[in-house]
C-alpha cells in the first residue's frame, strides 16, 4: 500500500526516520550509550547502510510498485541460498553435495515462480517473464546478500544492536539526500490514514520490533533455529497478499514456493 502511495524514496525515507528514531534509543537501552566507532568501523557500517537500508529499500518498493506483493515476497527465499553461494565464492566456504543441491532447487523454485510455471516458454523467451519489477527485486535479493556478508566482517568488533543502528543511521542519510527533490512535490496532508499507518507499521514493527524480537530468539533458541524462522517469509507473504490486498494466488506460486523452501532447507540444515 504503501508503494502505490508514495514514491519509493519518500516511503523508504519514512520506514528508516521511524527505524532510527527508535533504534537509537533501543541501542542506548541496550548498550548504555552509542559508542564512537574507529574509521574502519564507520565505513563497514556505511557499506552496510548503503547496501542493506540505502540500495534494498529502493530496489524493494520500486519492485512492490510493480509486482504483486506475493510475488515479491517469494524472491525473499533466494536470500539465503545467494548468500551460502556468495560467501562459499568469497570467503572460500565448502558448501558440500547437499547444500550445492540445495542451491539449485532453489533457483529451480525461483525460476518457477519468475516464469510463473512456463520454464521452457520463460527460459526461451525470458523477457516474457522478467520485468523491471523482477529485476529490481534481484537486485534487492543482491543487495541484501551483500548486507549478510558484510554484517560479517562489521560484526567482529560490533555488537549487532550497534552496528545493526549505525548502519541505519548511515542508510537513513542516503535516503534523505535521495528524497530531498521527492518530499516538496508530496500533498502530505491529502495523504491517507492508511499511508501514514503504514510508514509507522514498517518501521517500527517491520523493522525495529522485528529486529528486537529476532536477536531475542537467537538468545533463546540459538542463531540456526532462529534463521530457519525466516524460511516463512515468503509464505506469509503470499497469504497476506491474498487475505489484505486480494490478490490473486497462482499455483506456479505455491509449488515454486514449496520447491525453493525445500531447496533453502537444504542449504541451511546443519
Amino acid at each position: 500500500m504503501l508503494a502505490q502511495s508514495l514514491p519509493l524514496m519518500t516511503a523508504a525515507f519514512g520506514r528508516f526516520l521511524v527505524a532510527s528514531l527508535l533504534l537509537i534509543i533501543f541501542a542506548i537501552k541496550m548498550e548504555g550509550r552509542l559508542p564512537k566507532l574507529n574509521r574502519q568501523q564507520l565505513l563497514l557500517t556505511a557499506a552496510l547502510g548503503l547496501t542493506g537500508i540505502f540500495l534494498y529499500n529502493i530496489f524493494f518498493f520500486g519492485a512492490l510498485a510493480r509486482v504483486p506483493a506475493g510475488r515479491t515476497s517469494l524472491f525473499v527465499s533466494l536470500n539465503p541460498t545467494m548468500t551460502a553461494l556468495l560467501a562459499s565464492l568469497i570467503f572460500q566456504e565448502r558448501l558440500g553435495l547437499r547444500r550445492w543441491m540445495g542451491v539449485v532447487i532453489a533457483l529451480l523454485g525461483a525460476m518457477i515462480v519468475i516464469t510463473r510455471g512456463d520454464l521452457i516458454s520463460g527460459l526461451t523467451d525470458i523477457s516474457q517473464s522478467i520485468g523491471l519489477g523482477e529485476l529490481m527485486m534481484l537486485g534487492a535479493v543482491l543487495s541484501w546478500v551483500a548486507y549478510t556478508l558484510i554484517s560479517r566482517k562489521a560484526l567482529e568488533s560490533l555488537s549487532p544492536v550497534i552496528a545493526t543502528t549505525y548502519g541505519t543511521l548511515w542508510g537513513f542519510l542516503f535516503l534523505s539526500i535521495g528524497a530531498v527533490g521527492e518530499l516538496g512535490n508530496i500533498k502530505w496532508t491529502s495523504l491517507e490514514w492508511y499511508v501514514w499507518a503504514s510508514i509507522i507499521y514498517v518501521g517500527a514493527f517491520g523493522t525495529v520490533i522485528a529486529f528486537i524480537w529476532y536477536y531475542q530468539g537467537i538468545k533463546a533458541i540459538g542463531p540456526s533455529r532462529t534463521a530457519v524462522f525466516t524460511n516463512l517469509v515468503p509464505a506469509f507473504g503470499v497469504l497476506f497478499s491474498a487475505l489484505l490486498l486480494g490478490e490473486q494466488v497462482l499455483i506456479s506460486m505455491v509449488v515454486g514456493g514449496i520447491v525453493a523452501a525445500l531447496g533453502v532447507s537444504l542449504v541451511n540444515k546443519r
